[in-house]
């Protein structure tokens, strides 16, 4: 029975370290990481930042997916976040909730 539990747990565990790894990749394929890094600012600002200025705030992954797909401007300074019209619906939600796993 241990044992059974054990495996359980381990596997949950890949499964949350796959997701992340899987939302990384979608970050990647979907060209967040041209103009973004996770610790450090570059053109825009380091994804732990703006996990960081959203965390805890109610309705903040649709907000942050509606920023990804319609674009910014003026949030973080003086150069806009281009609209990311390629991405769907479904993947800016999921990259705004791994944006926001990152605080």
């Amino acid at each position: 029975m241990r044992a059974a539990l054990i495996g359980v747990v381990a596997a949950s565990a890949l499964m949350f370290v796959g997701n992340a790894q899987a939302d990384a990749a979608l970050a990647t394929s979907s060209g967040c990481l041209n103009c973004h890094q996770v610790e450090v600012k570059t053109v825009g600002p380091a994804l732990k930042a703006v996990a960081e200025k959203y965390a805890g705030q109610d309705g903040a992954a649709d907000y942050l997916a509606g920023k990804i797909k319609g674009g910014s401007n003026g949030v973080w300074g003086p150069i806009p976040m281009p609209p990311n019209a390629q991405v769907s619906d479904d993947n800016a939600k999921v990259l705004a909730e791994f944006i926001l796993s990152l605080n």
